[in-house]
């Protein structure tokens, strides 16, 4: 019966759907059509200018967010799960590019020498050197559907790189019947990195349907044997709801070993109907991941309007979505009952109202900021920011912008001890923090 309902999904969501006909200001849209303020990434408010607020006059902690709330009807569970104060302890910085001419670069990681590879989402994967030069496309990628939010997505290396030169790539996986999905293949990088051979898809989220959006896709090893992959819902009314459906892959993270099969200690091994790849569900679409220094793992997700996520997903939990958001929808009105709390769902651990349209994470482990080790830096698409979370005890205690003047696509530490950044753009650069400035 529920994959009866999940072909039915599919099928009113080619129909209609009413979401993303309504919706041309998502997290992720793109077009001319975005434009009204907290609509969406695209929207012409670069969401990142402060004005005084009533609270910060009277005394309050100041916060970096100073907006009214998109959905101010819609109280936090708990103190601190939005606007936290600003950080007393920070860093002078400031933004060097490294290399430009990239369309669209999506995600970005260090080999062992220091080079880096670059995707750009229509489909080609870069070599950039330290000195900022830029390959010809690697061959050998995946054939990718790169309409608007689609192609190819996040790249990551082996642990054991140096010895096997495995990496492994994320992207949305095209069918001849017009529809796609996420997909995770291994490939290993040629000796003299101009091609991938053996390249192998271990992984495609099921069901494909017939959208061109919230493909999540981010890789992270959590140990020498097993990853994670994140995931979309695939973005719009009826197909969403699948997200509260365990015995599908839509809004969910799946946590796979590095061949494709499954951990035998994945939560759901041995349930005649869930599927034994999910490590949770009920997400809405996760483009932010990383693992911190306790082995945990942190995402982040595009919210609806005025509700993007902090999470540190476990095993076999429901994180709410759609049943519960703290957002609304982008053409106005309440996300269905318009919920924050239910049971057997998990509360975020952190929200942003208005939204920063999140994009890649790290948690920062370089030597270049004594003031930032162990904070976790996200990157911002419609804000155009980093966001720097101070976070003890499992929770967010501190909340720095990091104002960049791009739309922030990717984050990672390098072993300079620089932030790296890549920025969405159609000419998309690589950029780096450095320590310095006012």
């Amino acid at each position: 019966m529920k994959n009866i309902l999940i072909a039915i999904s599919i099928i009113l969501l080619a129909a209609c759907n009413t979401e993303t006909a309504s919706s041309a200001g998502d997290n992720e849209a793109v077009g001319d059509a975005a434009g009204t303020a907290g609509t969406g990434e695209n929207a012409g408010e670069s969401a990142t200018g402060r004005e005084t607020s009533s609270e910060e006059a009277a005394g309050a902690p100041r916060t970096e967010e100073t907006r009214e709330r998109e959905a101010p009807h819609l109280e936090p569970a708990f103190a601190g799960q939005t606007r936290a104060p600003i950080p007393d302890d920070s860093a002078n910085w400031s933004v060097e590019t490294v290399a430009g001419g990239l369309e669209h670069p999506w995600a970005i990681e260090f080999l062992p020498d220091g080079a880096m590879l670059v995707t750009e989402r229509p489909g080609r994967l870069r070599l950039v050197g330290a000195d900022g030069s830029v390959s010809e496309p690697i061959e050998g990628v995946p054939a990718v559907d790169n309409r608007n939010q689609g192609g190819l997505l996040d790249v990551a290396i082996a642990p054991d790189f140096e010895s096997t030169r495995t990496l492994f790539l994320s992207f949305s996986e095209p069918h001849d019947d017009g529809t796609n999905n996420t997909a995770l293949a291994r490939a290993r990088l040629s000796e003299d990195r101009s091609a991938l051979e053996g390249v192998e898809v271990i992984f495609s989220q099921e069901p494909a349907v017939e959208s061109t959006g919230h493909f999540g896709s981010r890789i992270v090893f959590e140990d020498e044997n097993t990853l994670w992959l994140t995931m979309g819902d695939r973005q719009g009314h009826p197909v969403r709801r699948n997200a509260q459906d365990p015995t599908n892959h839509i809004g969910t993270v799946v946590r796979l070993n590095f061949d494709g099969s499954v951990p035998q200690d994945n939560p759901f091994v041995g349930h005649q109907e869930n599927r034994p790849e999910i490590w949770s569900y009920g997400h809405r679409n996760i483009q932010a991941a990383a693992r911190d220094a306790e082995g945990n793992l942190w995402t982040v997700e595009h919210g609806p309007r005025g509700g993007d996520e902090l999470n540190r997903p476990e095993p076999g939990k429901n994180y709410g979505w759609p049943t519960i958001s703290y957002g609304i929808e982008y053409r106005g009105g309440d996300v269905y009952e318009g919920r924050t709390e239910a049971e057997g769902m998990e509360q975020p651990v952190y929200f942003w109202d208005p939204v920063i349209a999140p994009s890649g994470m790290d948690f920062y482990d370089g030597d270049a900021f004594e003031a930032w080790q162990g904070d976790l830096f996200i990157g911002g698409l419609r804000s155009q920011l980093v966001s720097r979370l101070v976070i003890e005890g499992g929770r967010v205690v501190g909340e720095e912008w990091l104002e960049i003047g791009s739309r922030v696509r990717d984050v990672k530490t390098g072993p300079d001890g620089a932030i790296y950044l890549v920025t969405d753009q159609p000419e998309g650069r690589v950029l780096r923090i450095v320590p310095g400035g006012d």
